[in-house]
This record gives structure tokens, C-alpha cells and sequence, in this order.
């Protein structure tokens, strides 16, 4: 039960009854082991204590959770008068709940004791919790505005449950021993039990609609001078919504500036100084940096970069000479010293040696171009920071901050000469766009969405340009792309209204599949004549009424006597369309039979004859749809088994290098790539103590590499009997075809259809350049090189 003259803010009051019911699992889970250590106890006494503890618990344990709850809710009202008082009373000024050492001198041994065995719970809680604890003070952790510690603000902090904790087996038993093996117990589960109980608190205020407050400036103590603003609003008025229903961002921030929507989590003010400071500071080249790799890193550096470095005018002409012959400089390595000062704790000097190392690898990588690796040296300071304020960096693949590193990265494998076009323009871009980030304001994660955009907006342009000075191969494959939609609306259209009509079956699949390919391409080629369009329209009409039984002499007469006309246009729109001989064959001996059984039946009266024709001229009678009729931003499925090249003429296969199937010795072996890496898997990116890679990588080679081709990227494909390395230029919209360029001085388009296409992915003849992503092959290397640390100490 509720406390009756206790009142918390409802969203705290929330977060409270979750972390009860943590409590309760807990409880639950140390009965059972307790029961586990006493089966195997090695002395009868210890077994004993145990079984009587574990017996004494069961009975008691509604009476722990009941004072574990009341404590909590006890300690709450303390430390946020404010918000939790009694009723009717006054709001007091907050109290401050963090242990002070140097009041020792005036407690009893039994108040030392609580001291040191609370705090020494409270460690145990948030080791097994730090990144789930982070998130949850984005939401509530300024709710002591009075606090100098940053994790003092949270007033769920594992200090606060570790008291209450102890409050709760204060009120099982007063025997010392028992309440030791209690505390042993409860302390191990609740703190596994912790982990997730943060995690689920922190989407529960997201989900009431609460905006983090790390989106905010960090208030230093300056700030919060007697008479401020923090003073005089409510400790927990951040979490009181507004008249609109939103959290209200006034508070205990109220007086404060605030950054800018878009921050990338909570880091301290003065590892933000560092951070900037060190990114405009000038330093000479040469300088070393041994000194700052030595000391307790288990992610020590390799070795091979020189200190100093400066983040202003790297580069200006593909390289400083200063630099000359040299890889840019570990930054991170260099002033390790001072930015683990400037750190918080543990966690934080960890991600800090582990980017440290992630650069050492990324730097050094092959393939990498050097050029591109001076102007990702610069974003060590940037990328440094993220992965301070954001776990998901580690845990997502799809980090805005880790795209833009590996996007830089993917396509600059693909350019072979930086020293002129296309490579020099690419590199002058990413310069700028790195330039922006470095010296700008880092601390936003739209900039970064941004500069995403910017590349791929590059990189599109610039492949278009490229097609374009070799001709109109995009436009072609467009064109060609866009009457397989037509035709296939047109199919949907012709099959529709034939339905009704009485004719042979096989008739009506080829009008409505076949026979509309013809239409629609007479009708879109600017070089055919409008009457060939109106005639294909009308054979339609002519050929179903060619196949009605005639009546008399007469209407046979008529009948061959049109047969010669009506075959010529047959056989020029199957022409048209370049459908194969073997399907004329079988679409022909279904059609003269029919005409020659037309010749003998009951004849249609006149009557039926002109219905028929009337619906016929229905149908034929109007226009293909046009361009304009499609839906807007619609695109095509090719179905798996159509193949587009045969859409094409000889002529335009050549202009676009279209990749003929049987040109491809499919039976044949691929020779064995030396020099490719096995593609990673999670385990492989994963560092103990960081947060685990939550989503799949994208396939770097295999059937379903076609559904994650990007543009711009590096490829490589095996025709003949060698690798080529290949660069996607372009995709069509309906991702039916797909041309790549080749060649550095020269280029060639290759074209493939998706059919082509996926043929050679499933087979292994085409595969991505990269093995994996810059970011994830650093990650690898990485774990690789602390495991060898570990081994070896």
C-alpha cells in the first residue's frame, strides 16, 4: 500500500512500482538460491545457516518487499521535497543523499557500517547497469538540481536502492549473520535483476510522452547560484507535463540556455571543452605520442602513428607536406591522459581506449585509400564523443555517425585516382563536408544526417553525369523500364475487359500478355507511324473475329481473302517485340486450327455478330495508358523469371554493354580470391562490457546482395576467368536493370538485367569490395588485438 501522506509525481510513482517489482523478482530468485548454496554447502553448519535463512526468508518475504517499498518511497521524499512532501506542508529544499566521507567522525561504528555496506551494494548495481542507467537519467536525471555529482541526480540511483535494500532486511531479522547472508543474496539478483528494470523504466517514460533532458546544456555549479532558477523550481518539474500534454523542458532547467534539437546524448561539460579545444588546437607534426599509448590501456595502440596533429587545414592540397610519407596521427592516443581525466568514471575512459583503438585499425587499413584516411583522422574527436553521449553507436549499424564514416569509406574504394576527376571532386566534397563537422558544432545529429544527404547526392549526380557523357544508356534502360509498366497496366486493363468476351482460351492470354507488348510499343516509339498503333489496335478486334464460325461463301471469301493482311501484322508486332520463335510456333498451332475450324461451325446471326464486334471495339477502340496515367513514384516487380534483355534490339544491347547470359560459363569453377576476407559476423564486432550489435549486417556477397547494392559502391565480378573490380553507376527505378562502369582511363558500361543480375550474386561470380563496413572491419581487428593483449598478460 501507497503511503497515504506521500505524493510523487506520477511518472516517478510509475518508475517506482516497476523497480518494486524488481525487488520481488529478486527476492524470489535469492530464496531459490539459497537453496542452491546449501545443497552445496561443504560444512553441515554453513548448510544449516543457510536452510534456516532460506526458511526464515520465505516466511518474511512479503515483509521485506513491503519495507524495501516504504524506504524507497521514504528516501524519495527526502531527497526531492519539492515534489514528494507531506500533505499540506511546505516545500523544503532538497536534501542531499550522497554518502559524506567526512561526516565519519560523528557516527557510531553500526551508521559507518550501513555506509560503507549501501554504497558497496550500490557499486554492484550499477557495474551490472551503466548504460541502461545512463538512459534513465536522460529522462529524470536533473531531479536533484542541488547535486555537484551527475549520477546523484537520478533519484532511482543504484545508492537508493542499495539503502533500500538494506531497509528491507533490517526488518527480516536483527541476527548479524543472517542478515549478511541475506544481503550476499539479495544484492547478487537484484543486481542482474536491475539491468532490464532501467531499461524498462526508461521506455516507460518515453513512452509517456517525456523528452530526454540530455538534449540539454549541462549546467556547471556556477549556474546554480543561490536565488537562480534551480533554486526556485520544482526538483522534479521536468517530469510535470505541459497544458499540451508534453513533458514540460522548464524545471530545474528553466534559467539554463539549451542546445539545439538533435543532440547526441549527455557528455560532462568539461570532456566537451576538451573535446573542442583539442580539435582547434595546432600541433606540429612529429610530435610523439608514445607517452600517451603506455599506462593501463588493454586496447593499446599499434605503434605506428606519430603524436600531434592539428584538425585545421589538413589537406589543403591532397596532402600537407608536413605530413609527407606519414599516416595521420592517432589523436585520441596522443592526449589519452587528459580526455581519461576529463572522463566520469570507468565506463567512459573504456570507450574512450576502445575508439582509440577503433582508429588505430581504421587509419591503418588497406583499403582505405590514404588520402581518404587523413580526412577520416579528422572525425577521431567527433566520432569520440558520440560514442561518450550514445550507446546505440556500438549497438546499431545504422548510426547516422557510423554511416557517415563508412559511407566515406565504401565509396572512396571505388575511385582509383584522386589526383583528377571523378576522384579529385569526390575528395574536394568530402574535405568540405568533414571540415564542417570537425570544426562545426559536433554535438548534433542531424548534421550528420545531413552530410549524408550531401553524399548521396553527389554521388548521384556525378554517376548520372558519367553515363551521360558515354551516351543515354539511364534514359534507355529508363525508357525500356517504363513500357514494362505500361505494358503490364495495360495487361491488367486487357484482361479485365476480354473477360466476359466468348473466345478461345489461348487467345486471350496472348492479346492480353503478348499482343499488348506490340501496342504499347508502337505507340511510345517517336520513330513508328501513328497509324501502326491504330492498327495493332485493330488487329485486335480482326483476330477474334477471324476465329467466329463463318456463314456462306461470302463471309469465307472475305475471311482469306483478309488472312494474308492480318497475318502480315501479326508477325510485324511480334517482330516488334522480338518474341521468340519457339513461342510463335506453339501461339501458331493453336491459330490454324482454330481458323480452319471456323470454316465448318454453326455461323454467329447477325445479331451476336455485331454484339461482338461492338465489345470488341470497346476494347481495342482506345489508346494504351500513357506515362501520365501511371501512379505516381510507382515502380515495377520484374517477375524472376522475364528476361529484359531480350526487350532489347542488338543495337542497343551493344550501346549499353548489356551482359549476355550465355556469355557466362555457369558450370564453370570461380577462381578462389587470395586476398578477400571472410565476411564478419556479429560475434565478431562484439566488445565485452559495450552494449551487443543489435541488427543484421548487410550481406556482402550471396543471392540477397542484390537487394542491398548501393550506388557508388565497389564491386567485384568474376566474367571469363579473372575478378574485375566494378562500380555501380545506376539502378533503375523499378530495379530491373542495373549498369555498372568499369575502367579507369577508359570506361565501359556494363549492363545487367535483375534476372542477370541475381544469377550472378547466387553464384558467387559477384560480390561487394569490402568484406564489411569500415566501422565493423576496425571493430574486428580490434577485438582481435585485445585478445592477443589479454593472452599475453
Amino acid at each position: 500500500m501507497n503511503s497515504p501522506d506521500i505524493r510523487l509525481n506520477p511518472h516517478l510513482e510509475a518508475a517506482l512500482q516497476r523497480v518494486r517489482t524488481a525487488a520481488e523478482q529478486a527476492a524470489e530468485r535469492a530464496a531459490e538460491g539459497m537453496g542452491m548454496a546449501a545443497l552445496s554447502a561443504g560444512q553441515a553448519k554453513r548448510r544449516d545457516v543457510l536452510l534456516v535463512t532460506q526458511m526464515l526468508f520465505r516466511k518474511q518475504q512479503a515483509l521485506f518487499s513491503n519495507g524495501f517499498y516504504q524506504s524507497l518511497r521514504r528516501q524519495l521524499a527526502a531527497n526531492a521535497a519539492p515534489v514528494a512532501v507531506k500533505a499540506g506542508e511546505p516545500m523544503a529544499k532538497s536534501a542531499k543523499s550522497s554518502t559524506n566521507w567526512g561526516e565519519l567522525s560523528l557516527m557510531d561504528d553500526d551508521q559507518v557500517n550501513a555506509m560503507v555496506a549501501a554504497d558497496r551494494i550500490g557499486l554492484a548495481i550499477g557495474h551490472q547497469c551503466e548504460w541502461e542507467l545512463r538512459e534513465v537519467e536522460s529522462y529524470i536525471g536533473n531531479l536533484a538540481p542541488d547535486s555537484e555529482r551527475p549520477e546523484d541526480r537520478n533519484p532511482l540511483r543504484p545508492q537508493v536502492i542499495a539503502q533500500a535494500l538494506l531497509d528491507g532486511i533490517q526488518v527480516v531479522s536483527d541476527d548479524s549473520e543472517t542478515r549478511q547472508i541475506l544481503s550476499d543474496e539479495l544484492t547478487r539478483s537484484l543486481a542482474q535483476e536491475m539491468r532490464a528494470c532501467y531499461a524498462d523504466i526508461a521506455g516507460l517514460l518515453r513512452s509517456r510522452g517525456l523528452r530526454p533532458q540530455d538534449l540539454r546544456v549541462r549546467g556547471t555549479a556556477s549556474a546554480r547560484a543561490p536565488g537562480g532558477p534551480d533554486t526556485m523550481n520544482s526538483a522534479y518539474g521536468d517530469l510535470a507535463p505541459t497544458r499540451s500534454g508534453m513533458p514540460s523542458m522548464g524545471g530545474a532547467w528553466g534559467g539554463r540556455g539549451m542546445a539545439a534539437a538533435g543532440s547526441i546524448g549527455e557528455v560532462d561539460p568539461r570532456m566537451m571543452d576538451l573535446l573542442r579545444r583539442l580539435a582547434h588546437m595546432p600541433a606540429m607534426p612529429g610530435a610523439s605520442g608514445a607517452g600517451a599509448m603506455q599506462g593501463d590501456s588493454a586496447y593499446g595502440a599499434s605503434g605506428h602513428f606519430g603524436g600531434g596533429g592539428r584538425m585545421t587545414g589538413w589537406d589543403e592540397d591532397y596532402g600537407d607536406p608536413a605530413w609527407a610519407g606519414q599516416l595521420p596521427p592517432n589523436l585520441i592516443h596522443v592526449h589519452r591522459e587528459e580526455l581519461r581525466q576529463a572522463a566520469s568514471g570507468n565506463l567512459d575512459h573504456m570507450v574512450i581506449d576502445v575508439v582509440g583503438s577503433l582508429f588505430d585499425q581504421i587509419l591503418s587499413d588497406p583499403k582505405v585509400p590514404p588520402q581518404m584516411a587523413r580526412q577520416i583522422a579528422r572525425l577521431q574527436l567527433p566520432v569520440l564523443r558520440v560514442a561518450l553521449g550514445d550507446n546505440s553507436f556500438f549497438s546499431s549499424r545504422k548510426h547516422p555517425v557510423r554511416r557517415f564514416v563508412n559511407r566515406i569509406a565504401s565509396l572512396a574504394c571505388a575511385y582509383d585516382d584522386f589526383s583528377e576527376d571523378p576522384g579529385k571532386a569526390f575528395l574536394a566534397l568530402v574535405r568540405e563536408l568533414v571540415q564542417e563537422v570537425a570544426n562545426g558544432d559536433f554535438d548534433r545529429m542531424d548534421l550528420y544526417e545531413t552530410k549524408l544527404d550531401e553524399l548521396e547526392r553527389f554521388i548521384g549526380e556525378q554517376t548520372s553525369a558519367a553515363l551521360q557523357a558515354q551516351g543515354n544508356a539511364a534514359e534507355l534502360v529508363e525508357r525500356k523500364e517504363t513500357d514494362l509498366r505500361l505494358q503490364q497496366r495495360y495487361t491488367q486493363q486487357l484482361q479485365a475487359a476480354l473477360a466476359p468476351i466468348t473466345m478461345p482460351e489461348f487467345l486471350r492470354v496472348f492479346l492480353a500478355q503478348i499482343w499488348s507488348q506490340a501496342i504499347v510499343l508502337a505507340a511510345r516509339d517517336p520513330k513508328s507511324p501513328p497509324e501502326r498503333a491504330e492498327r495493332f489496335r485493330q488487329f485486335g478486334r480482326d483476330i477474334v473475329l477471324s476465329v467466329q464460325p463463318k456463314a456462306g461463301s461470302p463471309q469465307r471469301q472475305a475471311f482469306l481473302a483478309s488472312l494474308p493482311k492480318l497475318m502480315t501484322t501479326l508477325n510485324e508486332g511480334l517482330d516488334l517485340i522480338r518474341w521468340p520463335e519457339a513461342a510463335r510456333k506453339q501461339f501458331f498451332g493453336a491459330l490454324l486450327p482454330a481458323h480452319a475450324d471456323s470454316l465448318k461451325g454453326q455461323a454467329l446471326t447477325p445479331l451476336e455478330y455485331n454484339l461482338l464486334a461492338k465489345q470488341l471495339e470497346g476494347v481495342f477502340g482506345c489508346a494504351p495508358p500513357s506515362e501520365k496515367d501511371l501512379p505516381a513514384g510507382g515502380s515495377v516487380t520484374v517477375p524472376a523469371e522475364l528476361d529484359m534483355g531480350s526487350r532489347l534490339s542488338a543495337d542497343e544491347a551493344k550501346s549499353l554493354g548489356l551482359m549476355n547470359e550465355a556469355a557466362v560459363d555457369w558450370n564453370g569453377q570461380v577462381d578462389i580470391d587470395l586476398g578477400a576476407e571472410a565476411p564478419l559476423q556479429s560475434v565478431d564486432i562484439s566488445i565485452d562490457g559495450l552494449p551487443a550489435v543489435e541488427d543484421e549486417a548487410e550481406p556482402s556477397s550471396g543471392g540477397l546482395l542484390i537487394d542491398h547494392l548501393q550506388l557508388g559502391f565497389a564491386y567485384q565480378m568474376h566474367t571469363g576467368d579473372q575478378w574485375h573490380k566494378v562500380r555501380l553507376a545506376h539502378i533503375s527505378a523499378g530495379r530491373s536493370f542495373f549498369i555498372f562502369t568499369q575502367g579507369h582511363k577508359h570506361q565501359e558500361t556494363v549492363t545487367m538485367t535483375a534476372r542477370m543480375l541475381r544469377k550472378l550474386c547466387e553464384s558467387g561470380r559477384l560480390r561487394a569490395f569490402e568484406n564489411a563496413y569500415l566501422i565493423e572491419r576496425a571493430t574486428a581487428r580490434a577485438r582481435k588485438q585485445l585478445a592477443a593483449l589479454n593472452s599475453r598478460h
